[in-house]
Order: C-alpha cells, then structure tokens, then sequence
C-alpha cells in the first residue's frame, strides 16, 4: 500500500484515516498556531494548539491486490499531494498578502474596516476596539492569520478562544461590549452571504452584572480633582466631567446635551439616553438641576448649541488620565467612572435604589444593585480600617 511522507515543516499536513468500510481517506490537516496562559490554582504553565482539518474526498485502497488497484492509489496519492502544495501555497499568499482576490479570497480583516468606515452610529469606537483587539488575539494565538484571514476560517472554537482572551483582558463590562459589536459585524458578513455559517452562535462572553469592576472616586477624591488645576487644561472636558460626575450622564449623552435640554425656569435636564433610545421605553432620562450644575452649565445662548463642545473620546480619556495624575489620585479612571461613582456616592449618602435607577435610567433595579454591593463593601473596609481593640 502506498505510504504517506510528510516533511515536519508543511502546513497543511497529508494525513490518512481508515474508514469501517476498509478504504482510507485522505484529508489535510492545518496548524493555526497556540495559546499558553498559566493555570491560577497550580502555577502550571498550559499549553493548547489549534488545528483545523479539511477533507479532501479521495481514497485509497487498503489492501490493493492488483496492478490497476496500486497504480490508482498512486495517482490518487500524487493528486493529493498536489492539493496539498496548492493549498499551502494558497495560505502563504494570504497571510502574507501576495495575492488577495475580492471575489475569492475576501480577507476578513479588510472586510471589518470597511465596515467601520461606512458605519455611521455613534458607537463606531466600540467597532474600532473590536477588530483592534481580534488584531491582538490573532497575533498571539493564530499568528499565521494576523496579516490576513478568510471568512471560512473564523470557526467557533476560535470565536470561544476571542471571547477568554477578551475576558482575560478586560474589567467589567468591557469584554462584552467588545464582543457585541464583533458579533454586529460577524452577522452582517452572514446575512451578506460571505459567511456559510455564523461562527459566533452558541459562543457567549460572560458578564458579572452584580459586581461593579471599575474604580470609583470618593468625595474626597472628587472634591480633590475639582481643586487640581493646571495651565494649559482643556476647561470644557475638565467641566463636562464634573457635571458627569455629579449627574452620572454618560459620555455618548454628554457630547449630544444641548441648551435646550435645559430648563432653566424650573431646575430640569431632560434627554434621551444614546445607548437605549428606540429599544426602551424607558430611554428618557430626567434629572433635577441645582445651582452647581446650572454653573457647570453655564447661562443659555441665543443658539441651541452643545453644552459640551468635546475633542474625541481618546482626547477626553488622555486629558483625563493627565488630570488624575496631578491630583495624585492612583486608580485607572475612564469617563465611565463618573456614573460608577455618582452612583456609589449618592447610595452613600442616603439616596435609595429606587431614587438611583431612575437617575441613571435604568428600567429595573437589576442594574443598579451592583451599586449598593459597592457601598456595602465599601462600609465594609471602613469598619476593617478601625484599630484594633486590644482588652
């Protein structure tokens, strides 16, 4: 029977199986590349490769008796062999970008950035963060791909190894909203006919909803960012982030506040939240004013201006991080810790679940109670920060 030689090198490889019928199949077999992460309980460095197999509908005969049986295993073993190289070479083109064919050889990389250069909503950044981070994933865990990738060879175990590497990376909820606008794209690829398959369904990241990850500023520290100051700050992104931290607002609604948001006659800010407007009937948002935040306002133009007129949200985290740093405050504070923390704060000082769902915008009080399990932990370091009592 003819015999299969392989150099260790190839990729694909030429393997064969043995059917129950006695004939044997012939089939390649990919390498994609490796994970390591090391197991937290043992200290034990893991290793995992990934490989995909393909058939290649030939077969051979176990046992040829005749001369017409060996010489058609021969030729059937040559044509497999010539597969083989084709498709090796086909892979070499790819990740390295020789030859990328658009009715072909549609290159999953390029096809995502067209995407996120036609999209228009304003959650485009997340966009930008998935494929940013797919990029990432893909150099360390397939780097055969990092150049370039198929749609059909996004399979689900590679989609479930993105989600443990987003998860691996990421606090909170960050790894989910990452993974939702990849699966937007993913999905439009599926329903545009370039995918066969959704590789993303049944693959899930999940999120801790209760447990409240990111950090959160005390009033002490507030009070401590609001008396830094230096030459040169930007005084729009240093006001927009006070009155966030004194509203809970989110960046995607800051930016869009205009002036006639504002009731100036009876105390309001009245607005409808970006992230659940026409999907909730809860989406309006409607939070009294005091004489700070009608400060933080300032008085009412003859244009209906925007309150807030923002750089980009790279530009705002930047000179928010710069900002921190002079106040000496040592903790990763993203605009979303302004929400995190108004809420906390107000939970502090009194305020019920109730009161902060409805400032938030919340629909139920799910979402907010990993709020109150911040405030009960928080309590909790205050009690273990007393001296120990020594009868």
């Amino acid at each position: 029977m003819a015999k299969l030689t392989v150099k260790t090198k190839e990729n694909p490889k030429l393997h064969q199986n043995t059917l129950s019928d006695g004939r044997i199949s012939l089939y390649l077999e990919y390498y994609l590349g490796r994970s390591q992460w090391t197991d937290e309980e043992t200290g034990k460095v893991m290793v995992k490769h990934y490989r995909r197999k393909e058939s290649l509908n030939l077969y051979l005969t176990a046992s040829p008796r005749t001369p017409a049986e060996r010489q058609t295993n021969k030729e059937t073993l040559e044509l497999a062999v010539r597969i083989r190289a084709e498709k090796e070479q086909e892979l070499k083109n790819d990740i390295h970008g020789y030859r990328l064919s658009k009715s072909k050889n549609i290159n999953f990389l390029d096809y995502f950035q067209s995407y996120i250069d036609n999209y228009t909503k304003k959650d485009v950044r997340h966009l930008n963060a998935g494929l940013r981070k797919f990029k990432d994933f893909l150099s360390v865990h397939y780097p055969i791909y990092q150049a370039a990738i198929k749609p059909e060879q996004l399979t689900k175990e590679m989609m479930s190894a993105f989600v443990a590497y987003l998860e691996s990376k990421s606090k909170g909820e960050g790894a989910h909203t990452v993974y939702q606008r990849f699966k937007k794209v993913v999905k439009y690829a599926y329903e545009n006919g370039i995918l066969k398959q959704n590789p993303c369904n049944g693959v899930i990241c999940k999120i801790d909803t209760q447990t409240l990850k990111k950090d959160v500023l005390s009033m002490e520290e507030v009070q401590r960012l609001i008396q830094t100051s230096y030459p040169g700050q930007s005084q729009t992104i240093r006001r927009a982030f006070i009155f966030s931290l004194y509203t809970g607002i989110r960046f995607c609604d800051i930016i869009e506040l205009k002036y006639s948001n504002v009731d100036y006659a009876n105390m309001l800010l009245s607005f409808e939240q970006t992230k659940t407007k026409g999907h909730s009937a809860n989406s309006g948002v409607v939070i009294p004013l005091n004489e700070s935040h009608l400060q933080l306002i300032g008085p009412k133009p003859e244009t209906d201006d925007r309150i807030f007129p923002l750089p980009s949200h790279t530009m705002c985290l930047k000179a928010l991080r710069h900002w921190t740093k002079r106040a000496e405050i040592d903790k990763h504070i993203t605009w979303h810790c302004a929400r995190h923390s108004f809420a906390v704060n107000i939970l502090n000082n009194g305020a019920n679940i109730k009161t902060v769902a409805s400032l938030l915008g919340h629909s139920g009080l799910k979402s907010t109670e990993k709020y109150t399990r911040a405030v009960d932990k928080l309590k909790q370091e205050a009690i273990n920060s007393l001296p120990e009592i020594k009868l």
